[in-house]
């Protein structure tokens, strides 16, 4: 078996098609490799390795033309990556030999073009860590799912010392899979396993994606647990470190969107806890810059009402404002979604802005929005929620009256 002269090769910790090209052994090779290996752009590329930097680019095309007349296995390998022509896979799979088959095979199937992916047993390393992900997936397809995370494992350690940024990819599938079967505490070292293998590294992209999921999943399985709490705001904040509105304006949004949710799980419950809810404040807008009605509706409306709620229960600096704007956020929210959708959560949100609107002091609104509020729980028998409108309403005659004797 004839394996490539240049290992390792910084296979998988680039997207697809990037991530399957393979380095030949020319001048300034090694050079170029270490750079790829850390997840960065060499400084200088030599011409016959020009194709991997269009490649990385997105420039398919170019990069394909660079490559059009080098006759190297290594090249008719590349740019079978780049076009993936069916009708020469059978012809270049009986030109090349060893790694560079293996490899190919994975490409075809990978593109749908063969029905299982090559077999794992007789490669190591880097290679080995690019193939056992396929058949992690074709076990998952088949429900086999300590197959599948006996695979993962495998690759984690094939590659570990290898290539850190490709394992850190491999543990976030391998932390997706065992949150699927119910094993959140094994998804959660994988998780953290993953962040600190990407630690240095110029990826920054993948370590903000990193942090991100694994602050989401301490905050969701924290429930009183204030460490995880705690460990899940360190972790949004070290994911907003590594990424930017310009760069990566969804995984922006959504780090300020649950850096936001984690610090509102934090405040305490009495007035001490106003500094924290302005934070919070803060980076809801931050994710509101980028969510929109229009483009991101389902994340919008998530960020509005959540804006909303944290500047009706604020108090500092200008608590009217906050309840002003919480009034036109609601109204936002309410316009943007038929009642007859989900008519509780069009409830709770008459009823949230009727409270805002009542420490406005524009009692007549708010008494018409809890009422509408009231109407909806009780045809959805929500007895509860009514009962406690019942009682808010009953403060705001209570106040009303207070009101007309001051007038007279």
């Amino acid at each position: 078996m004839v394996h490539l002269s240049l290992r390792p090769q910084p296979l998988g910790i680039f997207p697809a098609p990037t991530g399957y090209l393979v380095i030949p052994p020319v001048a300034g090779a090694e050079e170029v490799c270490a750079a790829l290996l850390a997840g960065q752009p060499p400084e200088r590329t030599p011409d016959a390795l020009r194709f991997y930097v269009l490649a990385l680019a997105n420039d398919r095309e170019s990069a394909l033309r660079a490559l059009a007349h080098d006759p190297s296995p290594e090249a008719h390998y590349n740019r079978f990556v780049l076009q993936s022509d069916p009708d020469v896979y059978p012809r270049l799979r009986q030109r090349l030999h060893g790694d560079l088959t293996t490899l190919l095979d994975l490409v075809a199937y990978m593109g749908g073009l063969t029905d299982a992916p090559p077999d794992a047993d007789a490669v190591h390393g880097e290679i080995a860590a690019c193939v056992l992900p396929a058949h992690a997936a074709a076990a998952l397809a088949r429900q086999q799912y300590d197959v599948a995370i006996a695979a993962l494992q495998r690759a984690v350690e094939e590659v570990r010392r290898i290539s850190p940024l490709c394992a850190a990819q491999i543990l976030d599938q391998l932390a997706t899979v065992y949150a699927g079967v119910n094993q959140p505490v094994a998804a959660l070292q994988a998780l953290r396993d993953a962040v600190t293998l990407t630690d240095g590294g110029r990826r920054l992209e993948l370590r903000a994606h990193l942090t991100v999921r694994l602050g989401m999943l301490c905050h969701d399985l924290a429930s009183e647990q204030r460490a995880l709490l705690s460990e899940a705001h360190e972790w949004f904040h070290e994911a907003l470190r590594c990424c930017s509105i310009e760069r990566t304006p969804d995984l922006y949004a959504l780090a300020h969107y649950r850096l936001a949710l984690t610090i509102l799980a934090l405040a305490p419950a009495g007035n001490g806890d106003q500094v924290l809810r302005e934070r919070a404040i803060q980076s809801l807008r931050e994710s509101l810059r980028v969510y929109t009605c229009d483009t991101h509706y389902e994340q919008w409306l998530n960020a509005q009402v959540t804006l909303a709620n944290a500047l009706r229960i604020s108090s500092l600096a200008s608590p009217a404002d906050h309840l002003a704007e919480a009034v036109r956020l609601y109204d936002e929210a309410l316009a943007s979604r038929d009642q007859e959708y989900d008519p509780l959560w069009y409830g709770r949100l008459l009823a949230n802005q009727g409270n805002a609107l009542f420490h406005l002091g524009d009692i007549d609104r708010a008494r018409d929005r809890l009422i509408r509020a009231r109407a909806l729980f009780l045809a959805n028998r929500d007895y509860g929620a009514a009962a406690l409108l019942d009682e808010a309403l009953v403060e705001i005659d209570q106040q009303d009256m207070k009101q007309a004797g001051f007038r007279n």
